[in-house]
């Protein structure tokens, strides 16, 4: 394969906000990464994402027992899986978006104040089109959630 000249260069740890947007199409209030800590090119990325009261699914999510939607933890890990998929020189332009969630499974709640630790490993490329990640979500050294994520190329 060949480099991707229009693949952006080499991240800086630790990717801010703005950077991440550079890389990830998501915005408010679907942008649920707000840093990357650590990166390995084509291998894994770690991301930070600060739960706070004033996020809109808090408002019915819910009324007296504010708990973050599982969903938007999967996605969570998602997003930094998709900085590791931006950042790899050789895949091509495009938006990758889900297609399948195997054995992901929730161990504790998460709540406004916690912030979540985001580790996402790359586990396979098929085809250029199709990539595998292991997510990992920790609160305080505790698993949140894990799970196998299958994103594809939509062009």
């Amino acid at each position: 394969m060949t480099a991707n000249p229009d693949a952006p260069a080499l991240p800086t740890l630790p990717l801010a906000v703005e950077t991440i947007q550079g890389l990830l199409p998501h915005r408010y209030p679907f942008a649920l990464v707000d840093r990357i800590i650590d990166y390995v090119p084509g291998e894994r990325a770690v991301g930070i994402k600060n739960v706070t009261f004033n996020e809109p699914q808090f408002q019915g999510h819910f009324p007296g027992r504010p708990l973050m939607p599982g969903v938007l933890i999967v996605e969570a890990m998602a997003q930094v899986g998709g900085v590791i998929v931006t950042l790899m020189p050789d895949m091509p332009k495009g938006l990758f978006v889900f297609a399948g969630i195997d054995q992901v499974r929730f161990r504790r709640p998460v709540v406004p104040g916690d912030q979540l630790v985001l580790t996402a490993q790359l586990l396979s490329v098929k085809r250029r089109r199709f990539c595998k990640i292991q997510g990992e979500a920790m609160v305080d050294g505790q698993l949140a959630a894990s799970g196998e994520l299958l994103f594809s190329l939509v062009e």
